[in-house]
Order: C-alpha cells, then sequence, then structure tokens
C-alpha cells in the first residue's frame, strides 16, 4: 500500500480505517460501522442530505473547490429523465496521488458516498472513472463493488430499504483532459476526451445529457462521515467556508514525504516542519506549489498561510488537488517551468487553439531558455503568451498551464534573466566582439 505511517499531526476521520487488518473488505468494513451512514440517510428526506451537506461545508476535493451541497442542489429533481453519480477517479493532476490512497485502502467508504449521493438526488445508477494507468485500481474496486452486491448493498432493494442503484467502474485511457468533468463524460459515454462548452452544466446535461451528480472521490469519502457525525461537527473541523479535513499528499525536498490527512486552514510553514519533516539538511525553503502543477508558485515569503480555498487564493494561488510541492534554494525555477510545460504541451487535447499552440511555443521558449539558448525578449514573450492563453479556452487546461508560468516569471524573474544567452557585438573590428546581455 501507498499510505504513510500516520503522523501524529493528523485528523483522521477520512482514514480512520487505514491500518487495519485487511482495511479493504467489506467485513472490516461493516466491523467499523461501514453503512451505517446509508441507512441513516435513508430514514432522511433528500432535501435534508444536501442540506446536511451544505451545512458541513465541504468543498470539492478535486480542485476547483466548488461547494458540493450546492452543486447536489442545482439537479432537477422532477425531471423525467434518469440521474446519475459519477466519481472522478482520474487523478492526473502531477503531485497528486491522495484518491489513490483512499481507493486502495478503504473501497467501501467511496461506494457509500455514491449512495448516499444517489439517494439525495434520485439516482439509480452510478460510474467510478478511474484513470488508465490504475488498472490495478480498476480490479480492486470491482471486486470491493462484488463483495457490496453479494451482500445486499448494492442492487435492488437495498438492505430492504426499497432503494435501487447499481455502481460500475469505467476505465480512462490516461487522459489527463479527461479529469476535466465534460470531458471525462465524454469519453464515459465512448468518446473523444474533449471538453463540453458548458453551459449546459452535468447538473442538468451530463451522462447522456441527463442530470449528473460529478464529484472528486475524496469529496464522496466525506459525505458518510457528514451523515454520521452531523454537518456542523463536520464544517468545524476546518475554517469558515471550508469545512473538514483534507487529504493532503506532500512531496519535493523534505524529510518525510507521504500522504497525510489534515484539517483544513492547516498552516502551510507547520505543515513543512512538523508534518514533512521539514527540508533537507542545510536547505532553506524557496518556493511551494500548493495545490497541484496548475497552481501559481509561492515563494517562501508568502507561505506563513492558512491551507484553505479561500487564504490560498487571497495568496494568488489556489489549493487546487492538494497536491503540495515544497522546492528548497537549490531548485532551478526555469527548469520547473520547463517541467511543467512539457507535461500540459504533451496533455493537450488539442481542442483549442490557444492551449493547443500556446503550450506547444510555451515550451519550445521554455526549452531554449532553460538550455542557455533563450533571448532576453523571450521572458515578456513567455509571460504575455500566457496571460493571452487565460480565459480563452473550453476547459480549464490552458489556464492550468498558464498559471504557474506567470507565476515563475514574475517571481524569479532573475533567475530568467541569468539564462539568456549573451549576444555578441563587433567593438571594432569583424574580428573583435563583446558579449552584452
Amino acid at each position: 500500500m501507498l499510505y504513510n505511517q500516520p503522523s501524529p499531526h493528523e485528523t483522521r476521520v477520512l482514514t480512520r480505517r487505514f491500518g487495519l487488518p485487511n482495511s479493504a473488505s467489506i467485513d472490516t468494513y461493516l466491523a467499523s460501522d461501514g453503512y451505517k451512514a446509508f441507512l441513516k440517510a435513508m430514514q432522511m428526506a433528500p432535501d435534508e442530505i444536501v442540506g446536511e451537506v451544505k451545512t458541513s461545508a465541504l468543498r470539492g476535493r478535486g480542485g476547483a473547490g466548488f461547494p458540493t451541497g450546492m452543486k447536489w442542489s442545482f439537479v432537477p429533481r422532477n425531471s423525467p429523465k434518469p440521474k446519475y453519480i459519477v466519481v472522478n477517479a482520474d487523478e492526473s493532476e502531477p503531485a497528486t496521488c491522495k484518491d489513490r490512497v483512499l481507493m486502495e485502502e478503504d473501497p467501501h467508504g467511496l461506494i457509500e458516498g455514491t449512495m448516499i449521493a444517489a439517494r439525495a438526488i434520485g439516482s439509480e445508477k452510478g460510474y467510478i472513472y478511474i484513470r488508465g494507468e490504475y488498472r490495478y485500481l480498476i480490479d480492486h474496486m470491482d471486486r470491493a463493488i462484488d463483495e457490496a452486491y453479494a451482500r445486499g448493498w448494492l442492487g435492488k432493494n437495498i438492505q430492504g430499504t426499497g432503494m435501487n442503484f447499481d455502481l460500475s467502474t469505467h476505465t480512462g485511457a490516461g487522459a489527463y483532459e479527461c479529469g476535466e468533468e465534460s470531458a471525462l463524460l465524454e469519453s464515459l459515454e465512448g468518446k473523444r476526451g474533449n471538453p463540453r462548452l458548458k453551459p449546459p452544466f452535468p447538473a442538468t446535461h451530463g451522462v447522456y445529457q441527463c442530470p449528473t451528480v460529478v464529484n472528486n472521490v475524496e469529496t464522496f469519502y466525506a459525505v458518510p462521515h457528514i451523515i454520521n457525525m452531523g454537518g456542523q461537527a463536520f464544517a468545524d473541523l476546518g475554517t469558515p467556508k471550508n469545512g473538514g479535513t483534507r487529504m493532503f499528499c506532500l512531496s519535493g525536498h523534505i524529510n518525510n514525504p507521504g500522504v497525510f490527512e489534515l484539517k483544513m486552514g492547516a498552516n502551510l510553514l507547520w505543515m513543512i516542519d512538523a508534518v514533512g519533516g521539514g527540508l533537507r539538511s542545510g536547505r532553506k525553503l524557496k518556493a511551494v506549489i500548493p495545490g497541484g502543477s496548475s497552481c501559481p508558485i509561492l515563494r517562501a515569503d508568502e507561505c506563513d498561510l492558512a491551507m484553505d480555498y479561500d487564504t490560498v487564493a487571497k495568496a494568488g494561488s489556489m489549493l487546487g488537488s492538494g497536491g503540495v510541492v515544497i522546492m528548497d534554494d537549490t531548485t532551478d525555477m526555469v527548469a520547473v517551468g520547463l517541467r511543467i510545460m512539457s507535461f500540459y504541451a504533451h496533455e493537450s487535447c488539442g481542442w483549442c487553439i490557444p492551449c493547443r499552440e500556446g503550450t506547444t511555443w510555451l515550451k519550445k521558449m521554455l526549452w531554449r531558455m532553460n538550455n542557455g539558448e533563450g533571448r532576453k525578449q523571450d521572458i515578456d514573450l513567455i509571460n504575455e503568451l500566457s496571460k493571452n492563453m487565460l480565459g480563452r479556452t473550453f476547459c480549464a487546461l490552458g489556464d492550468a498551464a498558464a498559471m504557474p508560468t506567470i507565476s515563475l516569471v514574475e517571481k524569479f524573474r532573475d533567475e530568467f534573466e541569468a539564462k539568456v544567452r549573451p549576444v555578441m557585438v563587433p567593438v571594432s573590428g569583424p574580428d573583435q566582439l563583446v558579449a552584452i546581455s
């Protein structure tokens, strides 16, 4: 299993079954209060369930941080069309691996979360869309789903409650773009994973143009705990409008990398030192990516802040998917920019010209800059091109490529300037040259 040894600094709510013998089995799940939240939810009206989720201040854990209860409330209850639950388990954001851990250790927690969401919106069918590289996890979730069917927790008239709900997995093909909800739905329907024009939104026109709730894995995991403990108790674990705990993936130049469940609003510097074990010996903090590679970078002097959606947004970045990358003073920020852009240029679906062409040209310029072949005017051109991509694409991939690049150029311009190729000019004759920047 991927999950690290638990830290004494963790608040274990979603991860409370981690480490139990055979934690992935339905027997372990049932013995530790599994599926009790579903039975409790069956005694509640759908609007009551949505109300508890709203009270919990649970926000989508996939990156955007949209309020979950509000998202569910957009689904039209009186629609004659069937309604669907879709789990976004694509998890393609670089530096992010928390959904993988949740599904490995406690697959029935995800199943129960989808069942409660189905009760809330009146759905009888759900899909778990898992990225292609997680092939073993598809098999792992399939075993858990088979167990749930065998014990009467999925299918017709679940546990005599009168509710019907079927759930199945669906494999992706390794496309980052399919982490965007509308591209995921296109892929789920068997089409090429290109984003849809919005509006309309999935709440009214999702799978097969039917009302659909699409949420991240971690979001669904929180739902049974919200029902069991109450929305307000869950909200109180975090900060205002940012309820509960959050799975943070700490990586980079620290002594104790791993996936940790911490309260929303935990201080970033505390997270690095106390939970991550501090930086490598003798090194100083230089920068942090707070929520996956699509987020603007924070300088060391910007990192004394609470890790919740609103505070990080005020600091000019995003909490994103919880992928926290810590970089020390040995890090070459131009190389960081090239590595990030190489990923986005490769993963662009090509649907939008600003993204398809922009990421390609940015990669070329950053490669040239990183190899000492750049021109001084390239620095401003990289910044200008990035800004011209913002808000001009069907989905957020163009923004995801542009935002970290803009922050790198503006916050670490001196490193870009240091890699500018000297221009050789004659001083008195053709054979006498001098370098100028």
